[in-house]
């Protein structure tokens, strides 16, 4: 039997070969694109929480540091080292509760990179069921 001259020829090893590493490299490259996106969320998440941080820490300080000036100033006759003591107090049990906010918080966090973790996942799952 001759082959007909415009019939294509059936893959061989060496075509099966490129496809399987054709779709290996876009699976690859697919992966890598979650956790480059990833990445940059992050990236931005942070940024944009320090500059939060940054921002709402000076105005609560120089907020908080006004208001003790005018308290002793205002009481500076009569309850001066009390209105001092008082206010350390505060501050003092603010700082351990946002102490242990804070603690929390970064317990609590949501894992990096858990869309990447879990498409690799799947893939593992799926190569396990054709093998």
């Amino acid at each position: 039997m001759s082959a007909e001259a415009g019939a294509p020829r059936p893959p061989g090893l060496i075509g099966s070969v490129a496809r399987l590493g054709r779709t290996a490299l876009a699976l690859l490259r697919t992966r890598l694109e979650i956790l480059a996106t990833e990445i940059e969320e992050e990236r931005i998440r942070f940024s944009q929480l320090a500059l939060a941080v940054a921002a709402i820490a000076f105005c609560i300080q120089m907020a908080v540091l006004l208001f003790v000036v005018l308290m002793v100033v205002l009481l500076w006759e009569s309850h001066r080292l009390l209105t001092v003591g008082v206010f350390s107090a505060g501050f003092l049990v603010a700082g351990i509760g946002l102490a242990l906010w804070l603690r929390h918080r970064l317990k609590t966090r949501p894992r990096m990179f858990a869309s990447t973790l879990g498409e690799l996942g799947k893939d593992e799952d799926r190569l396990k069921q054709v093998s």
